[in-house]
């Protein structure tokens, strides 16, 4: 992936779930236009599940996941099962491939992203192979889901144009507004942006949320002024006037809040991307209950990244350091990374997030569920450090997409 690329986690994401053999990988490849996935006779070719970033017609940039066959045995089936159930968590259309036979785990499947508020499109493939092109199949699913499937083949290049349209159809109503500024900021706006270069960001790069912001703010004809931390004040003094709206790292707001301009609102990147890829009003009313919280509690910090941890690393150091300041030393802080997020968070009392620049929103969404029906506090980075510096009523967050 190249530099002018949408990120993977950006990218609308569209899986394939049937059973073994139902035709996933042959179709996912004539979708592409690519020999993506291993087609093969063999029950099980698929393991792992497949992932590829591409620009599909109509809709813009996407990821097509292909994923192991949800009716896989044995210990290593359960295993491949396991994987697919996490990437479906990720995904914001399921095209769920319907087959002879039983029904009853492509329907359990489909409830179960229903629930999960995931656009489901039943499919049927391989009609060139079927008696009378699947239609009796397709009448089976229709009863049985009350959605008339699409029933398409690789192999003949059939329905292909229909599937297309389906996907577009089904796209999530918030796809094509989802902003990570929203509101905060319009047109003609000056627009701060105060960036701490430290270990987090080595010599010559940003980090991706500083780059993918500053990307929608010249998009949205914003004028954009960058600065370090220590050069905050020089820089303030060198603008004509105050600037709109001043975004800093999570660690810096302390001092960029009592330097900033009383005209000028303030918020950070983690904030923001609390909104764009997860439920910034339930990190809001979070964020608050941590003062309230006992010396003893055991709270999770979720990252996204696997990277190894930094000296002065914001998650693993810094954040610890501030919430055991606040909280007491008796507080007692785990850590997990990358797609590891355990089931059960009873011995929990709050979970703490990163900001998920490497998750897609339908992801994070998945773990904020997780937390609410288990009433399990969540919250994130930054909108934690303002609550815990007592400046949460002074941190803006956008309002709308």
């Amino acid at each position: 992936m190249g530099l002018t690329d949408t990120p993977r986690a950006n990218r609308l994401h569209i899986g394939l779930l049937g059973r073994r053999n139902s035709g996933k990988s042959s179709l996912l490849n004539a979708l592409t236009g690519q020999s993506v996935s291993t087609v093969s006779d063999v029950a099980g070719t698929t393991t792992d599940p497949v992932y590829k970033a591409m620009e599909f017609h109509g809709i813009g940039p996407v990821v097509f996941v292909d994923t192991a066959g949800f009716d896989d045995v044995g210990e290593l089936g359960e295993l491949r099962v396991g994987k697919t159930q996490d990437a479906a968590k990720a995904v914001d259309i399921a095209l769920v491939l319907f087959d002879d036979g039983d029904m009853a785990e492509e329907l359990s499947w489909m409830e179960r992203l229903r629930q999960a508020k995931t656009a489901v499109i039943p499919v049927i493939s391989r009609t060139d192979e079927r008696d009378e092109g699947g239609k009796a199949l397709a009448k089976s699913v229709q009863e049985a889901t009350g959605i008339m499937p699409v029933l398409v083949s690789a192999k003949e290049r059939i329905g292909l144009d229909d599937l297309r349209g389906e996907l577009i159809r089904q796209l999530p109503e918030d796809y094509e507004s989802a902003s990570i500024t929203g509101d905060l900021c319009s047109g003609g706006d000056l627009v701060l942006l105060v960036m701490p270069q430290d270990i987090q960001a080595p010599k010559g790069r940003l980090i991706l949320p500083q780059v993918q912001t500053i990307r929608e703010l010249l998009d949205k004809k914003c004028m954009v002024m960058s600065c370090t931390t220590d050069m905050l004040e020089e820089t303030l003094a060198a603008l004509g006037r105050p600037p709109h709206l001043i975004i800093t790292d999570s660690q810096a707001f302390r001092a960029v809040h009592e330097k900033k301009p009383k005209e000028s609102i303030l918020t950070s990147f983690s904030v923001l991307f609390a909104h764009y890829k997860g439920d910034i009003h339930y990190f809001m009313e979070s964020a608050a209950k941590l003062p309230a919280l006992s010396k003893d509690a055991r709270i999770l910090i979720a990252e996204a990244c696997t990277h190894r941890p930094l000296t002065e690393d914001i998650g693993r150091v810094k954040l610890p350091r501030l919430l055991k300041k606040r909280l007491g030393d008796g507080l007692r802080i785990e850590f997990v990374s990358g797609r590891d997020f355990p089931e059960d968070l009873s011995g929990y009392d709050m979970v703490i997030h990163c900001g998920s620049c490497m998750f897609n929103r339908r992801y994070v969404l998945n773990r904020v569920e997780q937390c609410r029906r288990q009433g399990m506090p969540m919250t994130n980075y930054g909108v934690a450090i303002a609550g815990l510096l007592g400046i949460l009523d002074d941190v803006a967050y956008p309002k709308k997409p």
